[in-house]
């Protein structure tokens, strides 16, 4: 089968777990961020990679939201200079402004499902059906049909990854998982690959900067939420369940 034209990173917000909820972050969120190859290559990673230089003098340093917004480890050096914290985070918002890709973003609530459902799916496999099947249209719609796209995760543990690999290859298989209608995968070939934490990877690395905005965004929809307005011109589709 053809190669794609597309590269497609997937990130998360929060965890799956639905036993103990935690009441501030009652969601798990997932993004795909989805990059067409020659833009991937000819502008994200180039402008992730002068921006790193710019702060830090090498490329080593791997951008994690958590990190930045708790000013930790790499990050520390935002605790102590105001101004250069301002331009450091007007940057990160350049960066992600300016580098072209388009985002499907899933958001399930947790509380609301475990109220809903006397025996609720796991978050993340929802999440994934969800994702998967708008991510189908939108590449349909970028005429990528028989082509072979790449989806790539961050790992999260053997089993963990053993389990989404499964999840993932019923749903392109077309299995009626969670009681929905048979959609035909076939159009497009989906290939999942896992990537460690430590993957100096600039999709994965954008992916990260994503999922959380679009989490408070839910939570909080009232709420000033600067990193949400960027990312919002960039989503294509987006679906809360339930």
């Amino acid at each position: 089968m053809q190669k794609g034209d597309y590269i497609v990173y997937v990130d998360e917000s929060g965890d799956h777990g639905i036993e103990n909820i935690d009441e501030d972050y009652p969601i798990f969120v997932l993004s795909f961020c989805c990059f067409h190859i020659d833009d991937y290559v000819n502008a994200a990673v180039p402008s992730l990679q002068r921006f790193k230089f710019k702060y830090f003098g090498h490329d080593q340093v791997i951008l994690h939201e958590h990190d930045i917004r708790k000013q930790g480890g790499n990050f520390l050096f935002l605790r102590r200079d105001r101004d250069l914290r301002e331009s450091f985070l007007s940057d990160v918002a350049d960066l992600v402004n300016k580098t072209p890709f388009d985002i499907i973003s899933v958001v399930v609530d947790k509380q609301k499902l475990r109220n809903q459902y006397h025996e609720p799916f796991n978050p993340y496999h929802l999440s994934l059906r969800f994702g998967l099947e708008r991510l189908l249209e939108y590449l349909i719609n970028k005429e990528q049909q028989n082509k072979q796209i790449y989806i790539v995760f961050e790992q999260r543990g053997k089993k963990e990854d053993n389990e989404l690999e499964l999840e993932f290859r019923r749903i392109c298989d077309g299995n009626r998982q969670f009681g929905y209608k048979r959609i035909d995968f076939t159009k497009i070939l989906f290939r999942s690959f896992f990537v460690d934490k430590r993957s100096n990877s600039c999709g994965l690395q954008l992916a990260d900067l994503t999922a959380r905005p679009v989490g408070l965004n839910y939570l909080r929809p009232n709420q000033r939420n600067r990193a949400y307005e960027i990312i919002s011109q960039k989503i294509y589709r987006h679906k809360v369940f339930p």
